[in-house]
């Protein structure tokens, strides 16, 4: 698969191939885990049950899988409140994940298309599949490290009916780092990291947390929460991303009656146009609740 990865390089990316054999191997990876009790149910219900493990019927002779990384930097967003300005961030994964995606796909399907081939989209377990073709290994955080990349990044699948002519597949790797680090466990709040596996107790994890509508659980302390969506407690803090920590994208900034808007939960039908059109810039409005939930935590805080 020298050619097509070779393209993705061009792009500025990092891509790897695995087999479409090994779509067993990442249902395995992920329902086992359910069975165990290492994934909780809910969190399984809420954010993994779109997950399919099937070949696309729109590509009958699908012969591999496509991972690529793509360099993504922390958002940065603007609310004034009570005559201040305040910054809230927004990490590498959630901001115009959508639109990006999109395009993303829509390259590689012209870079297949090049040599003759055709891809489709998949619902897999992208960080699953990452670190077991090769492209990333897990930090202790159970969050995807790429090289160069630190975890800035977006993973972005595709299926296709390029031949796999090289597969690396292979079990899960830890950082070279995470062995005599624990600097994410102890800056982690909720103790989500664990030192006895890669996986994360999702449920106890900060970002499950706030990317949910209903209420926080009593035992998370209000003072925990600094981002919009997410965490970065320990990813701001990992050696890792020495050389990524400060890249930020200013993207847009509310005025203090848009962030009133926020703070009540203003139904999101009766939001000035051009609070909407600044909202749909961050590709969050279906999670327009929650961010009115979260905001009015951060704004608490500071």
């Amino acid at each position: 698969m020298k050619g097509i990865l070779n393209l993705i390089r061009d792009q500025g990316w990092q891509g790897q191939v695995a087999s479409v054999d090994h779509l067993n191997d990442l249902r395995f990876s992920i329902l086992n885990r359910l069975e165990q009790g290492e994934i909780d149910r809910r969190l399984y219900k809420e954010q993994l049950s779109f997950l399919s493990f099937d070949p696309p019927a729109e590509l009958p002779e699908v012969r591999s899988i496509i991972i690529v990384a793509v360099p993504t930097p922390q958002i940065r967003v603007f609310f004034q409140s009570h005559g201040k300005r305040v910054r809230v961030i927004i990490p590498p994964t959630y901001v115009s994940y959508t639109p990006r995606t999109n395009k993303i796909q829509a390259t590689l399907k012209e870079l297949l298309k090049q040599e003759g081939f055709h891809m489709a989209k998949p619902r897999l377990p992208l960080k699953t599949l990452a670190v077991h073709s090769g492209l990333a290994r897990y930090g202790r955080n159970n969050i995807c490290y790429v090289d160069g990349m630190g975890s800035y990044l977006q993973l972005v699948g595709a299926f296709s009916d390029r031949p796999c002519e090289y597969d690396n597949w292979h079990q899960p790797e830890m950082l070279k780092r995470c062995e005599t680090c624990t600097v994410c466990l102890r800056n982690c709040p909720t103790k989500a990291i664990d030192t006895d596996r890669f996986l994360l107790h999702s449920e106890k994890c900060l970002t499950y947390h706030n990317e949910a509508t209903r209420d926080f659980p009593d035992w998370i302390d209000p003072s925990w929460h600094h981002c919009l969506f997410g965490c970065m407690k320990c990813q701001a803090i990992c050696p890792e991303n020495k050389t990524v920590i400060s890249w930020y994208e200013d993207l847009v900034e509310f005025s203090e009656p848009e962030t009133r808007n926020f703070i009540n939960a203003v139904p999101y039908a009766q939001l000035p146009e051009e609070m909407v059109f600044k909202i749909e810039r961050l590709e969050i409005s279906e999670s327009y609740l929650a961010l009115c939930r979260n905001l009015k935590v951060l704004l608490t805080e500071n």
